[in-house]
């Protein structure tokens, strides 16, 4: 498996976790992984939930491994409901994210073509989310 993180920055749970890995939509969790990794310094990995998970101060996001042919992420704030969050603005153009409570969302970004053409629009939604960590 090749990937542009740098081995420094990357969790050998999640290396043998994608290493083992067999899903049709592989190429684009570790595009994914290396797309959320590239965004900050700050954000870290794990593997959370049974699946890739990324974190910062917490978790924020896992991708959904039970989708097969549409790749997509729950974006949270953690394990546990944030009561402190009243609501949040998230820009979203593109229209990737499904929100399930008021502190977390499905964000769908597709297989193939499709993904590549929502990368821009999720590069933007990354930095967006964690500011609420």
């Amino acid at each position: 498996m090749t990937t542009k993180i740098a081995r420094t920055r990357a969790d050998p749970g999640v290396v043998a976790f994608l290493a083992a890995l067999d899903h049709p939509l592989k190429a684009e969790i570790v595009a994914v992984r290396d797309i959320i990794l590239g965004v900050s310094a700050d954000i870290g990995e794990g593997v959370k939930w049974n699946a890739p998970s990324f974190r910062t101060t917490a978790y924020f996001a896992t991708v959904n491994l039970r989708s097969r042919d549409t790749l997509q992420l729950i974006f949270h704030l953690g394990a546990k409901v944030r009561p402190d969050v009243a609501s949040m603005e998230i820009a979203d153009p593109a229209g990737l994210m499904k929100w399930l409570a008021k502190d977390r969302c499905l964000v769908t970004l597709g297989a193939g073509k499709a993904f590549k053409a929502n990368t821009p629009a999720f590069k933007t939604l990354v930095p967006d989310w964690i500011r609420y960590l």
